[in-house]
């Protein structure tokens, strides 16, 4: 049905843009939307998100375009407003269709789920599946969606195998190929884009936890993400590169925690409650190759490790590593589901008193040496996960030979050097 002349007057005085100039791409000076804007960003925030920035730019960058976007419940206004209701009902953009990832668009599915192919009820608009589908399969998506632009407004978390980047990955090859433009709306990292940390993937061992060579812990945003992708990975995938635009954020700064930002946490996933957890799961999430709980089934996932059998000697064995910027704890929980769901277990929980020091890949090293040396039970996953996670097979043999935390963190410094070189070039913050 058409919309009346009043209500599209309404929507676009409610949404009209907010003061000040935004240019796509590039890094500028916070400006505080001004009363009654529809981003509802407190005055006290310092970042305005990539979303918010081409609001106040009007959408220039989406103007005439068929617009899909891929996104999910942290693609937010600072108000918490959804973008796409935000864009739904703003008649300057044409937004036809929706792609969800991985837990899917409205965030309804657990780890390794979707929601399939459907309609929002909020909007109306065909809701694409995009989680596991790649190459022919993303291409034919996109074809039948009829969009000519696709955007990309997903909060990451920073390590190589969260697969939201590789979803922007695929749908990046996807768009080069069926000739689409892409627009990625960036957010921060919520670890901070200090450094780069952790081995780099060995293509051998390509995933969709990690499908290119970067650095377990990549230390980017989803911005810095896609030009690297672009510059040295899509051209190969798809036979030439994406025609690829970033709207950056304002206010940013790469040794920023998500606290220090003013922005809301929505958690990506269902297992990554807080920011607290992002910073870690870099590193703890390699308990998900081995037989411990990591933490799934608490309301401290990642941040709680541990298995039957297990007593304070972990944690005692895990501080004598004198970790930078962490300390463990002795504890015990009962997961409500996953590994060893309704049973008491021990372990520890992680305690990270200066972030600034903090390297969460050493400490997921540390910790899988000390578990195993402690605890007798201790094993791989049958199926080798673990060499997904790492990136190779290097950390789990390196592990059972004896190897200890420096010794297995010294061997992919090489590699990690090569990588930090390239990611210089792509980076847009101080």
């Amino acid at each position: 049905m058409l919309r009346s002349l009043e209500s599209k007057v309404s929507r676009r005085g409610l949404i009209a843009a907010t003061a000040g100039t935004m240019a796509a791409g590039t890094a500028g000076t916070a400006t505080a939307a001004p009363a009654g804007a529809p981003t509802g960003a407190p005055p006290q925030g310092r970042v305005r998100t990539g979303f918010e920035r081409m609001v106040a730019d009007g959408y220039r960058v989406l103007g005439g375009r068929r617009v899909g976007v891929v996104t999910n419940p942290t693609g937010v206004t600072a108000g918490v407003r959804h973008i796409v209701d935000v864009m739904h009902a703003d008649d300057r953009v044409n937004l036809t269709a929706v792609f969800g990832p991985e837990h899917g668009f409205r965030g309804t599915a657990q780890a390794g789920g979707s929601e399939g192919r459907t309609e929002d009820p909020a909007t109306g608009l065909p809701v694409y599946d995009t989680y596991l589908k790649s190459g022919q399969a993303l291409v034919d998506i996109f074809r039948e969606s009829g969009v000519d632009t696709v955007v990309f407004d997903i909060q990451d978390a920073g390590a190589r195998f969260y697969t939201y980047i590789w979803t922007l990955y695929d749908c990046m090859v996807a768009a080069a190929v069926t000739g689409k433009r892409f627009v990625v709306l960036d957010r921060p990292n919520p670890a901070g884009g200090r450094g780069a940390y952790g081995p780099v993937l060995d293509k051998a061992y390509a995933t969709f936890v990690g499908r290119e060579p970067i650095a377990q812990a990549h230390g980017m945003t989803v911005a810095e993400l896609a030009r690297l992708y672009n510059g040295e990975f899509v051209k190969k995938a798809a036979g030439r590169a994406v025609e690829l635009e970033t709207v950056e954020m304002s206010g940013w700064r790469r040794g920023d925690f998500f606290d220090e930002t003013g922005l809301p946490w929505v958690p990506p996933s269902p297992n990554m409650p807080t920011p607290d957890t992002a910073l870690v799961y870099s590193g703890t999430c390699l308990f998900e190759g081995t037989n411990l709980s990591e933490g799934r089934g608490t309301t401290r996932p990642f941040e709680l490790l541990g298995a039957e059998g297990v007593d304070r000697r972990w944690a005692e064995a895990a501080n004598a590593l004198e970790l930078p910027g962490v300390r463990f704890r002795e504890a015990y929980f009962a997961p409500t589901f996953s590994k060893f769901q309704g049973r008491t277990i021990g372990g520890v929980q992680l305690h990270v008193h200066d972030r600034e020091s903090f390297d969460p890949v050493r400490t997921g090293i540390g910790l899988l040496v000390t578990a195993k040396k402690v605890w007798s039970g201790f094993a791989w996953r049958e199926d080798h996960w673990i060499d997904k996670l790492t990136g190779s097979a290097g950390v789990r043999t390196m592990i059972d030979k004896g190897a200890g935390t420096d010794e297995v963190v010294a061997a992919w410094q090489d590699g990690l050097a090569a990588f930090r070189a390239v990611r210089r070039r792509y980076l847009r913050y101080r």
